[in-house]
């Protein structure tokens, strides 16, 4: 019996470049973001000094998850709030009061989660800062 060709095309290679391209766009975002918004370079050094403290005071696995979904939301947050604040530039490059809202309540999502993320980090470090401070 001869061997017939498949007659559909191979589209699994397609699938993973496009996978792989939608990566780096994501990537593309986060530098273009972090070239550009001076609040999400304030989270980049506050993310580095989380994750040297975590090292440092060997936090528990269940500390590290913690940290580790506390400082993914802030920069979540402020990457929505770069993405909305774009967007709103771009609709209405005048000042309108529906716009400044927009911008505003994004603004306040990236504060609400970033105080959030601030009482986890004093829940996991101020102990172990306290201690060492020998108070």
């Amino acid at each position: 019996m001869p061997l017939v060709a498949d007659s559909q095309p191979r589209r699994f290679p397609a699938i993973l470049r496009q996978r792989a391209a939608s990566f780096g766009y994501a990537f593309r975002g986060v530098a273009a973001a972090l070239r550009t918004e001076v609040h999400l370079r304030l989270h980049a050094a506050a993310t580095l000094v989380v994750l040297g403290l975590g090292w440092y005071f060997k936090i528990t696995p269940g500390e590290w998850a913690a940290v580790a979904l506390s400082v993914g939301a802030v920069w979540c947050a402020e990457l929505m709030n770069t993405a909305i604040e774009a967007v709103v530039n771009l609709v209405s490059p005048e000042y309108h009061p529906l716009a400044g809202r927009a911008k505003d309540v994004a603004a306040g999502a990236v504060l609400v989660m970033a105080l959030a993320a601030l009482t986890v980090g004093l829940l996991v470090f101020a102990p172990r800062v306290w201690a060492l401070l020998g108070r």
